[in-house]
């Protein structure tokens, strides 16, 4: 039972350092980096959304409207991606 304890300290100390590091990262992000990760989270999630409407829709007009809004969606995830290369 005791090594059963200190593989979890270990695991414990392991994650520490893990969130540590990604806490530096993230520390060294400029605000424009930070604006364009929260922009692309928030298109992607419309997206989402976009697709499970898409598979659920039975009107054609409904339909032709998503396409659209999903085809705009990747235009704009594209061009955020372009723009932070």
């Amino acid at each position: 039972m005791a090594r059963g304890w200190e593989s979890k300290a270990v695991e414990d100390q392991v994650e520490d350092s893990k969130t540590k590091t990604t806490g530096k990262t993230k520390a060294q992000l400029t605000a424009e980096q930070i604006e364009n990760r929260r922009r692309k989270q928030v298109l992607l999630l419309a997206r989402t959304r976009v697709q499970r409407d898409l598979e659920l829709s039975q009107h054609q007009r409904h339909t032709d409207q998503l396409n659209r809004a999903l085809a705009d969606l990747d235009a704009q995830l594209s061009a955020l991606d372009d723009g932070s290369n």
